[in-house]
């Protein structure tokens, strides 16, 4: 049986963990709510409620940068880093 150990970064520095040598990691990024401002032209802050972020397109193309749910490009989403230790 394996044992999993997930550690969720909330920024974007790296962080070394100590594990054996009998341990390996996967990292995978995902994006969550939009941040975009909406109303930055008149002066507000309004954000439009997209929770999560969905490409509107296949890989390597321009669609995968692109929302499908609210259409801004993907840097406006948060950015969240999860990297699972797997001690075998």
């Amino acid at each position: 049986m394996k044992k999993r150990q997930v550690v969720y970064l909330k920024s974007e520095d790296q962080y070394s963990i100590n594990s054996t040598s009998s341990a390996s990691t996967m990292r995978t990024v995902r994006y969550a709510e939009c941040q975009k401002n909406q109303a930055a032209n008149v002066g507000g802050y309004a954000v439009d409620g997209c929770r999560e972020f969905m490409a509107s397109g296949e890989d390597a193309t321009s669609g995968a940068l692109t929302c499908a749910a609210c259409g801004c490009h993907r840097n406006f989403h948060r950015r969240e880093t999860v990297m699972e230790i797997v001690n075998n």
